[in-house]
Parts: structure tokens; C-alpha cells; sequence
């Protein structure tokens, strides 16, 4: 049995009190508490001043500690090739929110910016993303439906209701905005600790079937409107299986040779990463050369081909959204605001632990909702985190946000002189695009097996939230996987708890109000589960009692044991006897802890839990469970 053997003389409380002094007690009364929270509260000097500026605009942090040496050539190689994709991406995404490709351009760019003047995620690219754009789109089309026959209907009448559908998608990101504003002020960004990543990752790939299917109608050349409410990936296959005969022939060989040539360029960038210094361009090669055969062939007017038409060159001009529209829109905004954080911290997390950084997601709350809320007064509709940019980004090399920087001058260049050229691009080229972008996210089906052996739980939660988001709608879909997840966890926290009842005596020990501790050994007990919820908590308590600078505690710790200064801590005990299950993301950071470089070593401690007293004030300690 390990143990660990210490003298020490026996304390009374008067000698505690000789020695350290009488406790300064907390005021008794609710006027004294408050009395002192504003004493502390409007207390203001030149420290906590920058302080809170380096908390609220992270770019006054990170930018003085830039190293251009080291990280400038891969974050302009980065935001160079995210900014590219953006422009075909973006472009295709609005016609997911049912408004003109202009605004899908517009924001591609100003929430970039935004985000990186406010954002805390180094390698998190912001601004279209399909889910989101899916979800304002089934609002949109709902509140101010469009004709069935375009040609049919008059150029006024139709830049009357594109005005309105733009107006009414920059209201929701008006309102997402405040909405997240909302939940920074009230510091609500702990609700992230709820997503756990089979939630985000079955939700996403339901979504992406969603998305899937309602590109179907621009594929096939189809007119029809979009479904909305429960069962909608029914009734939009419904309504294509019944208007096949009406398929436009010229739209679905464009559809087909698109699709030929984009998934084979996806595939290649996929198994050739390591060896291509940047991912190929296919989206933005088939822009320009679907544009180029459509205006030498003229299909628009020969086959009735469906094009994107005029791209204002410039900037829009700031105007207020469509305020008047907000009460028809509260329910529809609220559930895009919780999708699009979650999507957007989940990953910021991801990213953040794979290169061993932190960040803050109440401070996400800020960033996102300030892109959101200032970008609606550019008629942009709502914006966040994309999946298939931000795995580009980290994949080609980005080291900071200063990457956002390159991405927006790319877009803007598009802005201003580039846009009138994509006349004549086909929309089926687009929602060719929209269909190869959602491949990442079906590549996440791969980790099933894996996480079956880890959680079979958290299998049951991925398949759980799944068949929700595709049976009944991506919002409700979401919000069942997270009640579900919760349930599992007050199950299994009633369950472990019902049976797992230590047998404890009684100490002949007085009352000490703090311990002492040996130098160089610290012994940790951390009387609670492991998991998706308290993950992060779990972390910065760990940082705090071992003395490590939040965000950089992985780091510090793999130094901790091979070169110690004296006096520091040299070995770390943690007694997992009170732990009573880790799940899947648990593991990952016990992996962390555990088995980081430098020397740490893991092993069960064995022998029985026992806390045992003995005579003369000396104290021989077992700990079961774990030590690193």
C-alpha cells in the first residue's frame, strides 16, 4: 500500500487562532454584502482597467505577443484560401435563406471582421454556415413566400419581395444578436457545458441531411416551396418525388457534372492533405467556369437555366432591419441563436484542446452576438461558426484570428470590383456546392465504432439526437438530444450514487481550518463525475490548486516533473475514489493529464482506502484510485 507518513504537533482552535489569526467573517446583514460588492465594484484603476479591456476585445491580448516569424505566412496562406472559399460558399448559402447571393457575400465579411477583433477561438471561421442559413431560410419562406414562376412575374414584384426577405433575415440576426448579448450579460455561456459532442455531431450530420434535401428542388430545376414545421425531410421529398416530371433537363446535366468534378477535387484534398500545400480551389475553378459557359451558350434564355443575376458592385448602405417583423419571428430567432452557439463554441472547444489553448465561452457570446447584431445593419443575415472553413483554416496552416483579417480582403475584392462577373453563374452550380459542402459532415459517422467501445451512452445519445433532428426538425431535434443527454446523466449519477456509499470512522483529529501540506506533494480528491458538463470546471480547478496559468496548464504540467524549481509542486496525487463514471470527453482529458509528456507517470494505487490515525500526531494517509 502506498502511504505517506507525517509529524506534526497537535493544534487547539486558541492556538489556530494565536497563530493565524481570527477569520474575518462575511457581513451578517443583505444591506452589508451589497454595501461591499459596490465598494469593490466601482473601485477602478489602471491595472483592472486593461484588464477588462484585454478580457472583452481579446485582439489587445494576443496581438502584442504576435510572432510574425513564426505564425504570419501560415495565417496568410490560410485566410487567403478560406477567403476564396467563402465567396462561392457564401453565395450558396443565401440561396439556402431564400435571399439574392449578394448577401451571402456581404456576410462573408463583415462578421469575419468582427470576430476577429472579439472572438477568443484562434482557428474558428465565421460567417455562413448551412444549418444556420437552412433554419432563417424556413422563416424566411414561411413569412414572405416567393412565386413559383419567377419568369412570370414582373421584375418590380420580385425586387419588392426580395427587399422584404432580406429585410426579415437581418431582423432575426438583429434579434440573434440581442439575444446573445442577452446571455453575455447574464454570463449564460456556462450552458455550453451541455453540448457534449455526440449532441453537436449527431446534430450536425441531421442537419446536413436536411440541407441535403432541400437541394434537391435547385439540382433538378424544380419550382417549389419549402415545407416548414415537424416532418419537413418527408414533405420536402414528397414534394420532389411528385414534380419529377417537371425537372429541368439542362439544370440536372449541369447538377451532374458539377457534382463529377467537385467530389473527386474533395476527395483528393482529403487523402493528399498532408502533401498539398493548400486544398485545391474546386469551388471557385467551377464558378468561373460554369459562368463562362453559360454566357457563351446562353442557357438562361435557351433552356430556362436559373442564374444568380445582378451582383451589385460596392458596399451596402447601413439601414435598420425589418423591426416591425420581430414578434413574428421570436420563435424562429431563438432557436437559430441556441443552434448557432452551439455549432460555434463546440468548435472553438474542439480546436482549442486539440492545440492545447483555452477559450472563454462567455466571451463567444459577445463576439458572435456583436457580428450578428452589427452586421444586420448591413442586410446580412445570421452568421456563426462553419464547420467545412474552420477544418480548412487549421488544416492549411492558420495559427491566430489575424487569418480572418486575410479571408475579409479576399471577399472584399469580390465586393468591389469582381461581383458583376457572376452574372451568369447557375444556381445549380451552387447548390452543387451546398451538397459538397455537408461531406465533412457525414464523415463524422466514421467515429460511431469508436465511441461505442468508449460510452455506449453516449452512442445511445448520437443515435437519440439523430433520429430527432431528421423525424422531427433540427431545432426540436436539438433541443431532445440535449434533455436526453441530461437524463442519462441523472441516471447515471443516481445510479452510482445508490450503490456507492464509502464506509468512513471516525478521526481523533481536531478541527483544522486549513491543512498542511507537504512540500512538493499536492493530493487531490475530486469527489465527483467526469464528463461533458464539468469538464472545463474540472480543468481550472486543477490549474488553480496546482498553481498553472489558465489555458496553458497541459504545457505547464508536461514541464512540471522533469525540472522543478524548489518549493514547487513535484508530484501530483489524484484520489478518483469519489469519481463515479467519466464519460467519453472525460477520458480525453484524464488522457491529457495523464499520460503528457515529461516524465508523468499513471498508476493505480493500490491497497484499501483507508484514513487511519495513530498516536503522537503521526498520520499515515492510503489513497485509492490514481496518481500522476
Amino acid at each position: 500500500m502506498s502511504s505517506l507518513a507525517f509529524y506534526r504537533g497537535i493544534y487547539t482552535e486558541e492556538h489556530i487562532q494565536q497563530v493565524y489569526g481570527t477569520p474575518q467573517l462575511p457581513p451578517s446583514s443583505l444591506a452589508g454584502w451589497l454595501k461591499g460588492r459596490l465598494l469593490r465594484g466601482c473601485q477602478c484603476s489602471r491595472e483592472g482597467t486593461l484588464r477588462l479591456l484585454r478580457h472583452w476585445l481579446p485582439i489587445t491580448a494576443w496581438l502584442p505577443g504576435y510572432r510574425p516569424k513564426e505564425w504570419l505566412l501560415g495565417d496568410m496562406v490560410a485566410g487567403l484560401t478560406v477567403g476564396i472559399i467563402h465567396i462561392p460558399q457564401g453565395m450558396a448559402f443565401a440561396l439556402l435563406t431564400s435571399v439574392a447571393p449578394v448577401y451571402g457575400l456581404y456576410t462573408s465579411f463583415f462578421p469575419v471582421v468582427l470576430y476577429m477583433l472579439f472572438g477568443t477561438g484562434r482557428h474558428v471561421s465565421t460567417g455562413t454556415f448551412a444549418v444556420v442559413s437552412l433554419m432563417t431560410g424556413s422563416a424566411v419562406e414561411r413569412l414572405v413566400p416567393g412565386p413559383l414562376e419567377p419568369n412570370a412575374t414582373s421584375s418590380e414584384e420580385l425586387a419588392q419581395i426580395e427587399g422584404q426577405r432580406i429585410g426579415l433575415a437581418a431582423a432575426i440576426a438583429f434579434l440573434m444578436g440581442l439575444l446573445m448579448m442577452t446571455m453575455f450579460a447574464l454570463r449564460l455561456g456556462a450552458l455550453s457545458t451541455f453540448l457534449s459532442e455526440p449532441i453537436v455531431q449527431a446534430f450536425t450530420n441531421g442537419a446536413a441531411l436536411h440541407v441535403l434535401v432541400s437541394q434537391l428542388q435547385s439540382l433538378l430545376g424544380l419550382p417549389l416551396h419549402r415545407p416548414d414545421g415537424c416532418f419537413t425531410l418527408y414533405k420536402m421529398l414528397t414534394s420532389v418525388v411528385e414534380a419529377l416530371p417537371l425537372t429541368n433537363v439542362a439544370e440536372l446535366l449541369i447538377s451532374g457534372l458539377c457534382l463529377g468534378v467537385l467530389v473527386p477535387i474533395k476527395e483528393i484534398n482529403r487523402r493528399y492533405q498532408s502533401r498539398l500545400p493548400t486544398p485545391i480551389p474546386g469551388e471557385i475553378v467551377m464558378v468561373l467556369v460554369a459562368t463562362g459557359i453559360c454566357f457563351a451558350s446562353s442557357l438562361d434564355t435557351r433552356y430556362n437555366v436559373q442564374i444568380v443575376g445582378h451582383l451589385p458592385a460596392g458596399f451596402p448602405q447601413p439601414q435598420l432591419p425589418a423591426l416591425r417583423s420581430l414578434p413574428h419571428v421570436i420563435g424562429d430567432t431563438i432557436a437559430v441563436t441556441f443552434v448557432a452557439y452551439a455549432v460555434s463554441v463546440s468548435l472553438a472547444m474542439i480546436y482549442a484542446d486539440k492545440h492545447h489553448y483555452s477559450i472563454d465561452p462567455n466571451q463567444e457570446l459577445l463576439a458572435h452576438g456583436l457580428a450578428n447584431l452589427v452586421s444586420s445593419l448591413f442586410t446580412c443575415f445570421p452568421s456563426s461558426a462553419t464547420l467545412a472553413t474552420t477544418s480548412i483554416l487549421e488544416s492549411a496552416g492558420g495559427h491566430t484570428q489575424l487569418s480572418g483579417l486575410f479571408s475579409s480582403v479576399v471577399v472584399l475584392v469580390v465586393l468591389l470590383w469582381i461581383g458583376p462577373l457572376f452574372y451568369y453563374l447557375p444556381k445549380a452550380v451552387l447548390a452543387c456546392i451546398n451538397v459538397t459542402s455537408l461531406r465533412q459532415m457525414f464523415l463524422q459517422f466514421q467515429n460511431l465504432p469508436e465511441l461505442w467501445r468508449i460510452s455506449r451512452i453516449d452512442f445511445a445519445v448520437w443515435v437519440v439526437t439523430l433520429l430527432a433532428v431528421v423525424v422531427l426538425n433540427v431545432d426540436l431535434g436539438l433541443a431532445v438530444g440535449v434533455v436526453f443527454s441530461m437524463v442519462t446523466v441523472v441516471c447515471r449519477t443516481q445510479r452510482y450514487r445508490a450503490g456507492g456509499f464509502l464506509s468512513l470512522g471516525l478521526v481523533p483529529l481536531p478541527l483544522l481550518r486549513q491543512c498542511l501540506e507537504v512540500p512538493g506533494l499536492k493530493i487531490l480528491s475530486y469527489p465527483a463525475p467526469i464528463y461533458y458538463g464539468n469538464r472545463g470546471f474540472f480543468r481550472e480547478a486543477l490549474s488553480h490548486l496546482l498553481g498553472l496559468r489558465s489555458g496553458f496548464w497541459v504545457t505547464l504540467l508536461r514541464r512540471a516533473v522533469p525540472s522543478v524549481p524548489p518549493g514547487a509542486v513535484q508530484v501530483v496525487i489524484l484520489d478518483c475514489s469519489g469519481v463515479a463514471f467519466v464519460d467519453s470527453a472525460g477520458a480525453h482529458l484524464l488522457i491529457q493529464v495523464l499520460w503528457a509528456e515529461g516524465g508523468v507517470g499513471v498508476g493505480p494505487v493500490s491497497g484499501t482506502q483507508t484514513i487511519g490515525g495513530s498516536v503522537a500526531g503521526t498520520q499515515e494517509i492510503g489513497f485509492g484510485g490514481w496518481q500522476a
